[in-house]
C-alpha cells in the first residue's frame, strides 16, 4: 500500500471498508521500511482500541511501501535509552500495544508482502493469521544487535513453530521464506505476489462467512486452551453462551432452508 504526507515519526491508521465489517490497520513509514517509532506504538494502540469498538468483523493489518513490511523497532531510537527506558518505555509499551492486537474480538489477518524482521514479524505473530507473499522472507535478528526479541517474539513463535526451529532464528538468525515459512506452520498461506490481494480477499471472505459471536467466541477458546484452560470446561461454557445468540438461530435456520445465512453479530 502507499502512503501519502507521512510525517518523518511515521503514524499507525485504521479505516473501514464500505460493508463496515473489514478493518485495515495501516503501519505507515514507508520511508523509514515501516521501523516502529513510539509515535507508531501510540497510534497503534489507539487504532486496535477503535477497531475493537467498531462492528468490524475482520481486521487486516497492512504496512505502506512495496517489498518490505516492517523490519521492526529504530534501532536509532532504543539505541538512545536507558536500561530503564528500554524496559518501560519500549518494551512494556510494545508489549502492552501488541497485546491489545492480539486479544482483539474479531479476527486479525498480517498481509505480508516483503520482509518481516524483528518487530516486524512479532507484530505479524500478534494477529490471528498470516498471509505472504512468495518473495517475502521472516527473521528475528535481535542477538545480531547484542539484544533479543521485545515484543513477544520469544513467547508466541515456538507456540506456532516449535522450540527448537524458534531457536534456530533466534540464535542463528536463520532468515525463513515463505515456502518454508508455510510448512513450519508459521503463516498460513502463501501467494505469489500478482495474487496476493486476490488471496487476502478471499481469506477475508471465508472469515466473514461464519457468525461473528462464534469467531469472538472461538479465538478466546483457542487462546484459553494455550494458555492451560480445560477445553472441556471452556467450550461447554461457551457452547452454551452461543445458544443465546441470534446468529446461531439463523444459522440453524439457514442451514434447515438450504440458504446461506445473514448473521447479524447479534
Amino acid at each position: 500500500m502507499t502512503s501519502q504526507n507521512t510525517p518523518p515519526e511515521g503514524r499507525t491508521t485504521w479505516s473501514m471498508d464500505e460493508t463496515g465489517q473489514v478493518a485495515t490497520i495501516l503501519v505507515d513509514r514507508a520511508a523509514k521500511l515501516n521501523a516502529f517509532t513510539p509515535t507508531m506504538l501510540t497510534d497503534l494502540e489507539r487504532a486496535v482500541a477503535e477497531v475493537e469498538a467498531s462492528e468490524a468483523r475482520v481486521a487486516l493489518v497492512r504496512t505502506a511501501g512495496e517489498k518490505v513490511f516492517c523490519v521492526g523497532a529504530d534501532i536509532t531510537l532504543f539505541s538512545q535509552l536507558t536500561s530503564v527506558q528500554m524496559w518501560r518505555d519500549w518494551i512494556g509499551v510494545g508489549h502492552r500495544v501488541f497485546n491489545a492486537l492480539e486479544a482483539l474480538r474479531c479476527p486479525t489477518i498480517a498481509v505480508i508482502d516483503g520482509l518481516a524482521f524483528g518487530g516486524g514479524l512479532e507484530l505479524a505473530l500478534a494477529c490471528d493469521l498470516r498471509i505472504i507473499a512468495d518473495g517475502a522472507r521472516l527473521a528475528l535478528p535481535e542477538t545480531g544487535l547484542g539484544t533479543v526479541p521485545g515484543w513477544g517474539g520469544a513467547g508466541r513463535l515456538p507456540k506456532l513453530i516449535g522450540a527448537a526451529r524458534a531457536k534456530e532464528m533466534i540464535f542463528a538468525r536463520h532468515e525463513i521464506e515463505a515456502a518454508r515459512a508455510l510448512d513450519w506452520g508459521l503463516v498460513n498461506a502463501v501467494a505469489p505476489a500478482e495474487q496476493l490481494e486476490e488471496t487476502v480477499q478471499q481469506w477475508v471472505t471465508d472469515v466473514r462467512a461464519s457468525a461473528p459471536v462464534a469467531n469472538a467466541l472461538a479465538k478466546q477458546l483457542i487462546t484459553a486452551s494455550l494458555e492451560g484452560a480445560s477445553p472441556h470446561l471452556i467450550e461447554g461454557l461457551a457452547g452454551g453462551l452461543s445458544l443465546a445468540t441470534e446468529d446461531l438461530r439463523e444459522g440453524v435456520s439457514a442451514f434447515t432452508d438450504k440458504r446461506d445465512p445473514e448473521f447479524t453479530g447479534r
